[in-house]
């Protein structure tokens, strides 16, 4: 059977990375967090000294660019491929509420969004791809065969971010995860470059009220929907 790319785009904590691990597993397919190797950027130039609160040095990110080295390794007991930044598993490290208030701000760097795009492009040139992110279906994938866009209420959505830090052990505030969420929104949606943007040929879900079982179902019917007529 023919393989087709799966671009999975929308706002944050709407559980693209979840649907997308899922829809990999059921197909067969490599899964790609496109939205962890930004992290995995923001994570390096945390370490660096490149930004914190109230700084951002970007031309010195850009400058130091070429000693990043991301690359995914399949962990088969979690059952997907882990983000590594310099041969050093950093999964868990990125996921942290301060690397999310960071994330955006990297994410607009034109140098990196060109980096990192032409590795993701690189990933899905044989197909049989499920990669999610903000821009997958309009400039990383826009001929993906299957093309979808999700997104909730940010109040939702903070709140499913808040659980699952809390379950992970950090301490953090509702109100800080809700800001967090929110302002997110507006960099990701007015950067320059590549803002996050429904493409004309997606599929939306709104997953505010929705059980995420229930959507599964019914974007994997869709999928097959796709393939079939391959």
């Amino acid at each position: 059977m023919k393989k087709i790319t799966i671009a999975i785009d929308g706002y944050s904590s709407t559980g693209k990375s979840t649907l997308a691990k899922q829809l990999a597993k059921e197909l067969g397919y490599v899964y790609i967090d496109t939205g962890a190797m930004y992290r995995a950027v923001t994570f390096f130039a945390m370490q660096k000294g490149l930004i914190k609160a109230n700084y951002f040095n970007q031309q010195g990110l850009i400058d130091a660019l070429d000693q990043i080295q991301l690359e995914f390794q399949y962990n088969p007991v979690r059952g997907f491929a882990e983000i590594h930044l310099n041969q050093k598993n950093v999964e868990e490290a990125i996921r942290t509420l301060e690397v999310s208030s960071f994330v955006s701000q990297i994410a607009q760097v034109s140098e990196v969004r060109k980096k990192l795009v032409e590795q993701q492009q690189s990933f899905g040139r044989s197909k049989g791809v499920v990669m999610d992110g903000r821009d997958i279906g309009t400039v990383v994938f826009p001929d993906a065969e299957l093309k979808i866009f999700m997104t909730a209420s940010p109040e939702i959505r903070a709140k499913r971010r808040f659980e699952e830090l809390l379950e992970k052990g950090q301490k953090v505030r509702f109100e800080d995860v809700y800001n967090n969420v929110v302002e997110r929104d507006r960099i990701d949606t007015t950067r320059e470059d590549s803002p996050l943007v429904k493409a004309f040929d997606a599929v939306e879900f709104d997953n505010t009220n929705v059980d995420k079982e229930a959507q599964f179902l019914q974007i994997a019917a869709l999928a097959q929907e796709v393939l079939d007529q391959q």
